[in-house]
C-alpha cells in the first residue's frame, strides 16, 4: 500500500485524486505555482509546497521542482492527474530513477503511443481500420507516416480527397490539428501547424490523414493490470467539441446503435492486449455517417470525463489507477462490468460564448452550486477565490446522472439553471441552448454540431 501520493497537478483533477487517496487512507501531497496559493487542491492536501511561478514551464512542467518535492516528502508515488506530464515519458523515466511510482502506463506504453505515428501503426497490426493518410508511405529522411513538406501534403491530399487533417504527431486533447479544405489552404496551414507543434510539443513532426466530416467521436474507457488482465468500461460520446475541444460528453454514446457499441468496445480491448498496456487509457475513435469507424487515438491517462462512466458502471477509476499501480491484480473480469443508466457531462469553462468564448479569469464574487438527486459536481473554485488566467479555463465539471437519458437531460437543465458563479463568464448558457436543441434531444451529435447551430 502506498502511504503517501504526490499530485503533479492542479484545479479539479488534483482535488478528485486527492479525494480518491483519502477515501484509500493515503497521505497527499499537492504542489501549486503561486497563482494556485489559495486554490483548493491546496488546501484539501495534507501537505502542500509550491514550486515555482505561474508559467506552466516554470511550475508544473518543471521536473526538477517536482521530484524535488517528491524526494524532500518522501512519497511512494506520483500521480500526473490530466495534462501537463500525465503522458509525458521522460518525467515517467525519472520518478523511475528516483524509486517513485508513476501511476499511470509503462514508459515504453508513452512512447510509443503517444507518438500518433507509431501509435496508428501498432494498431493497423492489431486490425484496426485508419483513416486513410500518411501512415503508410515511405520517405527518405522521413519517419514512416509523417509528411516533410507541404509539396508532399498536398500531392497525398489530392489521393484521398479534401477536406485534410493536419495532426502534430506528439499532439493531444484535441491540440495540433489544423483542417484544410483545398490546395491553398493545405499549404499556408501545413507551415502554421508545424510551427505551432514545435512550440507546443517539442517536437514539429506532422502526419496529413483524410477528414471526415459531421463525424462522430467515440472513446473507450480501459483498465489493465500488471498481470495480464484488462476490462472496458463502455463507451462515451465525445462529439460536440468546439476546435476539437470537448464540451459535453454522454455515456453511454446515443448516437450509434447498439450493434456499433459492442464492436467499437470490442476493438477498443483488442488494441489493450495486442500492446500489453497497463493501468487507465482511452481508445478514440471517429465514426462516419455509415456507421465505418477508425482509430484516432489512444490517451494514455485519465480522462477528464472519466466521471461519466463512473457514474453509470459504479466504479472509482482513479482508485483503480492506484491499485494497479500498487501491483495488485484487478479482481474482475469483463462480465462483471455492469452498465446502467446514463450520464451527461458538461464542462463548465471561464470563457463567454456570446463573445468568441473570449477567456474570462478573474474574482469569483459569488457561487452556489447545484445539487439533488444524480448531480455531481467536481471543481475548484469558490466565492472569492480569483480565477488565474494561466491555464486550462475548466473551473467545474458538471454532472448529471438518471435512469435513462432522458432523466440525465432533464436533471442537468435543472442542474444547470441551479448553478450560479458570478464574476466571471462561464459556458453554462451553452449548454442550457444545446440541451434544448432538438438535434441533440434526438442523440443527433457530430463534431461540427456548434457549426452548425
Amino acid at each position: 500500500m502506498f502511504k503517501k501520493i504526490l499530485i503533479a497537478n492542479r484545479g479539479e483533477i488534483a482535488i478528485r485524486i486527492i479525494r480518491a487517496c483519502k477515501d484509500m487512507g493515503i497521505k497527499t501531497v499537492a504542489v501549486f505555482s503561486t497563482a494556485d496559493a489559495d486554490a483548493l487542491h491546496v488546501q484539501h492536501a495534507d501537505e502542500a509546497y509550491c514550486i515555482g511561478p505561474p508559467p506552466s514551464a516554470d511550475s508544473y512542467l518543471k521536473y526538477v521542482n517536482i521530484i524535488s518535492v517528491a524526494d524532500f516528502a518522501n512519497v511512494d508515488a506520483i500521480h500526473p492527474g490530466a495534462g501537463f506530464l500525465a503522458e509525458d515519458a521522460q518525467f515517467a523515466g525519472i520518478c523511475e530513477a528516483h524509486q517513485i511510482r508513476f501511476i499511470g502506463p509503462s514508459i515504453t506504453d508513452l512512447e510509443t503511443m503517444g507518438d500518433k505515428v507509431q501509435a496508428r501503426e501498432k494498431v493497423a497490426k492489431a486490425g484496426l481500420k485508419l483513416v486513410p493518410g500518411s501512415r503508410s508511405g515511405k520517405r527518405k529522411n522521413s519517419k514512416k507516416g509523417t509528411v516533410a513538406t507541404a509539396e508532399e501534403a498536398m500531392q497525398l491530399a489530392e489521393k484521398i480527397g479534401y477536406p485534410v487533417g493536419i495532426k502534430a504527431v506528439a499532439g493531444g486533447g484535441g491540440r495540433g490539428i489544423r483542417i484544410a479544405h483545398n490546395r491553398p489552404s493545405l499549404f499556408n496551414l501545413f507551415h502554421t501547424a508545424k510551427a505551432e507543434a514545435e512550440a507546443a510539443f517539442g517536437n514539429g513532426e506532422v502526419y496529413v490523414e483524410k477528414w471526415i466530416e459531421e463525424a462522430k467521436h467515440i472513446e473507450v474507457q480501459v483498465l489493465a493490470d500488471t498481470q495480464g488482465n484488462a476490462v472496458h468500461f463502455g463507451e462515451r460520446e465525445c462529439s460536440i467539441q468546439r476546435n476539437q475541444q470537448k464540451l459535453l460528453e454522454e455515456a453511454p454514446a446515443a448516437s450509434i446503435p447498439p450493434k456499433l457499441r459492442a464492436e467499437i468496445c470490442k476493438a477498443a480491448l483488442k488494441v489493450v492486449k495486442s500492446i500489453g498496456y497497463t493501468n487507465a487509457g482511452t481508445i478514440e475513435f471517429v465514426v462516419d455517417t455509415n456507421d465505418n469507424f477508425y482509430f484516432l487515438e489512444m490517451n494514455t491517462r485519465i480522462q477528464v470525463e472519466h466521471t461519466i462512466t463512473e457514474c453509470i458502471t459504479g466504479t472509482d477509476l482513479i482508485k483503480e489507477q492506484i491499485r494497479i499501480a500498487m501491483g495488485e491484480e484487478l479482481g474482475y473480469g469483463q462480465s462483471d462490468i455492469r452498465q446502467e443508466g446514463h450520464a451527461i457531462e458538461c464542462r463548465i469553462n471561464a470563457e463567454d460564448p456570446g463573445n468568441g468564448f473570449m477567456p474570462s479569469p478573474g474574482l469569483i464574487t459569488a457561487y452556489h452550486p447545484p445539487g439533488g438527486i444524480g448531480i455531481r459536481v467536481d471543481g475548484y473554485i469558490y466565492a472569492g477565490y480569483r480565477v488565474p488566467p494561466h491555464y486550462d479555463s475548466l473551473v467545474t465539471k458538471l454532472i448529471a446522472f438518471g435512469r435513462d437519458r432522458n432523466e440525465a437531460i432533464t436533471r442537468m437543465k435543472r442542474a444547470l439553471s441551479e448553478f450560479k458563479i458570478e464574476g466571471i463568464k462561464t459556458t453554462i448558457p451553452l449548454y442550457q441552448s444545446i440541451l434544448n436543441d432538438e438535434r441533440f434531444l434526438n442523440g443527433h451529435v457530430f463534431t461540427n454540431f456548434l457549426d452548425t447551430c
